[in-house]
C-alpha cells in the first residue's frame, strides 16, 4: 500500500519548482515577519470569516461573507438556522479551533471523527451520522443536460472505509516522520485519498480544507492563519475539480498518478504564499486587497458615504461581491458601518 502511494507521485520540474518557490516564501515570513500582534489578530479574524464563506460556498451554500460575518457575530445569542447558517457556523468553530490549537491536535482516527463532530455539530439533518464514518456508498454524481445523472466518481464503499483510512493516515506519519518526501507532497497526497476515500456521509470537502490547514501548520507554514486558501480555492473553483476529476480517473489503477491534484494544490498554495509576502513588505491596511477591494476602497474619501447599490453602480461589480469586498473593508477596519437595513451606509475609518 506504501508504494501505491509512493509511486502515484510523478515529480516534474514544474512540480520541484513550485515547491521551492513556497519553501522560500516560507523562509521569507519566518524570517522577516515582525507584523503587529493586533493586526495579525484582525487578520486571523478576517481570514476565519473568509474561508468559511468560501469553503462552504464550493459546496454550495449562498452566504456572502458579510452575511457569514454577521452569523458569526451573533452566534453567542442565537444558534444558527436553516442548512447553510449551520454549515457555516460549524466551519467558522472548527477553523477557529485548528488555527488557535495546531500544536496540539494529532492526526489519527480520533482526532478526524472529533473534527467531523465539530464540522456537522449545528447540522440538524446530520445529527445521526456527525463523527462517524459513512454507513452507506455517497457515490459522486453530475446532472446531465436532460436531468440524467452522470457518475463523476466512486468512492471507497463503506465496508472499507476504516481500513483505507487506517492505510493512509499510517503512511502520512511513516512519510511526515522519515521525510521519505516534501512535506507539501505528503499533504497533497494524503487529502487527495482523504477524498477518494469520501470517509463520511457528507461535510468531506469542508473537512478536507480544514485538514489541509492543519496539516501546513504543522509543518512550518506559519502564515496560514493570515491568508485565505479557501478564498484561492473558490477563485479557481472549476480548476479544483477539474484536477481531482483527472487524478481520479484512474485511482487504485496500475496507470495511477495525482499530478493534475498536486499541480494545483502547490498553485494555490504559491498564491497564497505571495500574498503572505505582501504582509511583510507592506505595512499599510491595504496590503491585503485584492484588485476589487482595491477598487472598491480607492471610492471612499473621509467625506464620502456610500450605500452596496451606489457602489456597484461606480464599479459595475456585481452586488454580491460588493458586499463580500465591505466585509472584508470591515474586518480590516478600513471602513464603518453607518445604519441598520436598506439605511445602511458605509465610509472610511
Amino acid at each position: 500500500m506504501n508504494f501505491r502511494f509512493n509511486d502515484r507521485i510523478r515529480l516534474t520540474p514544474e512540480m520541484l519548482k513550485l515547491i521551492a518557490r513556497i519553501d522560500e516564501l516560507k523562509g521569507l515570513w519566518r524570517g522577516s515577519a515582525q507584523l503587529n500582534p493586533h493586526v495579525l489578530k484582525q487578520l486571523k479574524a478576517s481570514v476565519i470569516i473568509t474561508s468559511t464563506g468560501a469553503s462552504t460556498r464550493i459546496e454550495g451554500s449562498q452566504m456572502s461573507d458579510a452575511e457569514v460575518e454577521r452569523l458569526i457575530r451573533g452566534l453567542n445569542a442565537k444558534s444558527p438556522k436553516g442548512r447553510d447558517a449551520e454549515e457555516v457556523a460549524g466551519y467558522a468553530d472548527l477553523l477557529g479551533r485548528i488555527f488557535d490549537n495546531h500544536k496540539t491536535f494529532k492526526l489519527t482516527e480520533g482526532q478526524i471523527l472529533q473534527f467531523h463532530n465539530i464540522l456537522l455539530q449545528f447540522s440538524t439533518k446530520d445529527r445521526a451520522h456527525k463523527g462517524r464514518y459513512k454507513s452507506a456508498d455517497n457515490i459522486v454524481v453530475a446532472r446531465g443536460d436532460h436531468g440524467e445523472e452522470i457518475v463523476l466518481f466512486r468512492p471507497t464503499p463503506p465496508y472499507l472505509v476504516k481500513k483505507e483510512m487506517d492505510d493512509v493516515l499510517a503512511w502520512t506519519h511513516t512519510s511526515l516522520k522519515n521525510r521519505d518526501l516534501h512535506p507539501l507532497l505528503i499533504i497533497a497526497n494524503f487529502i487527495f485519498e482523504f477524498l477518494a476515500i469520501h470517509p463520511f456521509h457528507d461535510g468531506n470537502g469542508r473537512l478536507s480544507r480544514a485538514l489541509t490547514n492543519l496539516l501546513l501548520l504543522q509543518t512550518g507554514y506559519e502564515y496560514i492563519p493570515y491568508v485565505s486558501l479557501e478564498e484561492i480555492i473558490e477563485g479557481r473553483k472549476d480548476a479544483y475539480y477539474f484536477s481531482l476529476r483527472g487524478a481520479q480517473r484512474h485511482h487504485k489503477t496500475e496507470r495511477e498518478d495525482i499530478s493534475t491534484w498536486i499541480v494545483f494544490l502547490l498553485e494555490a498554495l504559491v498564491t497564497q504564499a505571495e500574498e503572505a509576502r505582501m504582509l511583510i513588505e507592506r505595512d499599510d491596511p491595504e496590503r491585503m486587497l485584492s484588485e476589487r477591494q482595491l477598487a472598491v476602497f480607492a471610492l471612499f474619501t473621509q467625506e464620502v458615504e456610500f450605500t452596496p447599490r451606489e457602489i456597484v453602480v461606480k464599479t459595475e461589480i456585481p452586488l454580491p461581491t460588493v458586499k463580500q469586498v465591505l466585509a472584508r473593508l470591515l474586518a480590516l477596519k478600513l471602513v464603518k458601518r453607518i445604519g441598520l437595513g436598506r439605511a445602511t451606509r458605509y465610509r472610511k475609518s
